[in-house]
């Protein structure tokens, strides 16, 4: 996680991630709207915001030696207006993965705001 965090470049979204408490990080829930949730009504995002399932700050340095993606086909949902990743990452990362990309507007929680289509991509996948 970490890494994908790491140097943004000039302009990009900082996710706004609090300093670890007990080992866990969150999002700043005063924050957590605009950067992970900007598309999905206002009460159910706040909600989202307290009922966020922390990451071990652990996560941040933790490093995957063997990714699925180099021996399985892949796809990617590029969510185009996430204030998380910012989604030229994201098109690198389903390049990388020679992924089957899907573009759609949508925040970071587009698998709330946008469900049918996150499904189709899980559809298409699973019918490949």
């Amino acid at each position: 996680m970490g890494s994908l965090i790491a140097d943004p470049p000039p302009g990009a979204p900082v996710p706004p991630i609090l300093p670890p408490v007990n080992g866990l990080l969150f999002l700043d829930r005063d924050k957590f709207a605009a950067a992970f949730a900007a598309d999905v009504p206002a009460k159910l995002a706040a909600f989202m915001a307290d009922a966020q399932v922390p990451a071990g700050a652990e996560a941040l340095g933790g490093a995957v030696t063997e990714p699925a993606w180099r021996s399985k086909p892949s796809w990617y949902l590029v969510a185009t207006d996430d204030q998380m990743i910012p989604p030229a990452a994201q098109r690198a990362m389903g390049e990388r993965a020679k992924a089957t990309v899907t573009e759609t507007p949508g925040s970071h929680a587009v698998f709330v705001s946008r469900p049918a289509v996150v499904a189709a991509v899980i559809s298409q996948a699973a019918q490949a």
